[in-house]
């Protein structure tokens, strides 16, 4: 397999799913992010629902409440919960894109999954809090006060989800190939870097 794959992480409100939407556009190839969720969720037999609820999510409070099933499942058989359930799930999933073609696939410890492909393409979007917010903000019509605490709290789950599967630390240059500030090089700059990445 020559083809490349890219692997994008990011904070909340940094402009992520846009960029790696833009990104997978401008090169003719296939974007994966909530999609992943709906196919783990088909493989698992569970409804996308449930499955959203724990994805980036796996925190040991909620986990706490789903018992080893009963049934076994197509893909993992019996005895795990339904955070790591979907976790194995969209690790299957993933290598199975990536063997399939190039593509972008957005967050669900992508670049952890595939750390071994030989042509990765791995980053992490961050931005500053005041651009996090104003973007949130006009996205979700929060108010300042609720856009701040929907980043803390959904960076916080990311931040959980990734750590409890892989050990690294989250936007963590020890963790990424490469670390991109949004509010520094802008969104168009930041897509054409990551494209001249895939094209190198």
């Amino acid at each position: 397999m020559n083809h490349k794959i890219i692997t994008i992480a990011r904070q909340f409100g940094s402009g992520g799913h846009e960029i790696a939407q833009r990104t997978a556009e401008l090169l003719g190839i296939p974007l994966y992010d909530r999609n992943l969720v709906e196919m783990a969720a088909e493989k698992m037999g569970q409804s996308p629902l449930n499955v959203e609820k724990v994805d980036e999510a796996a925190l040991s409070s909620f986990l706490a409440q789903y018992k080893p099933s009963q049934e076994p499942n197509s893909v993992t058989g019996y005895g795990l919960s339904l955070g790591d359930s979907t976790y194995v799930t969209q690790t299957i999933i993933i290598e199975a894109l990536a063997d399939k073609g190039p593509c972008v696939i957005v967050g669900r410890c992508g670049n952890y999954v595939l750390r071994s492909y030989p042509h990765l393409v791995d980053v992490f979007l961050c931005a500053s809090f005041e651009d996090r917010i104003q973007r949130i903000m006009e996205r979700y019509h929060f108010s300042e006060k609720d856009a701040a605490a929907a980043i803390k709290a959904t960076d916080k789950r990311r931040k959980t989800y990734y750590e409890k599967y892989t050990q690294g630390r989250w936007g963590s240059i020890e963790s990424h190939q490469m670390l991109l500030n949004v509010s520094r090089l802008g969104m168009d700059r930041t897509v054409e870097i990551i494209r001249k990445l895939y094209e190198t």
